[in-house]
């Protein structure tokens, strides 16, 4: 329940924001074009500023995510072993698959986290 509370206040927090930065475009025509022009270039800053901040954003919530499933996995893997040592073999072999299935994934955001850094603006 808590988890959806905060899911629909920020996106509530997001669309407030975005709201609010359509109604400073409305009110542009009213200054002067250099002003205009310097707001433009700023913005344009904030928003590689932003993308970059998105790329290794993104990248860190990757990594963090697939060490806690790896994890996870490697925890249940030792715990059923101990419980049941004579299919011990198979538990390793299917721990190794899922674990590689996971850093293949991870791989691959990572690689569109780095395109999102490098080869925008």
């Amino acid at each position: 329940m808590n988890k959806w509370l905060i899911a629909i206040a920020l996106g509530l927090m997001m669309w407030s924001g975005g709201t609010m930065a359509m109604a400073e475009e409305a009110a542009a025509p009213a200054q002067e074009q250099t002003a205009q022009a310097q707001q433009v270039q700023e913005a344009k800053g904030a928003n590689r500023f932003s993308i970059f901040f998105g790329g290794a954003f993104g990248a860190g919530l990757i990594i963090l995510g697939a060490g806690f499933g790896i994890g996870k996995i490697g925890a249940a893997a030792v715990e059923s072993m101990s419980r049941q040592p004579e299919v011990a073999g198979n538990i390793q072999t299917a721990m190794i698959v899922s674990a590689a299935l996971i850093e293949g994934v991870t791989f691959f955001a990572l690689i569109v986290c780095l395109i999102a850094l490098f080869f925008t603006g």
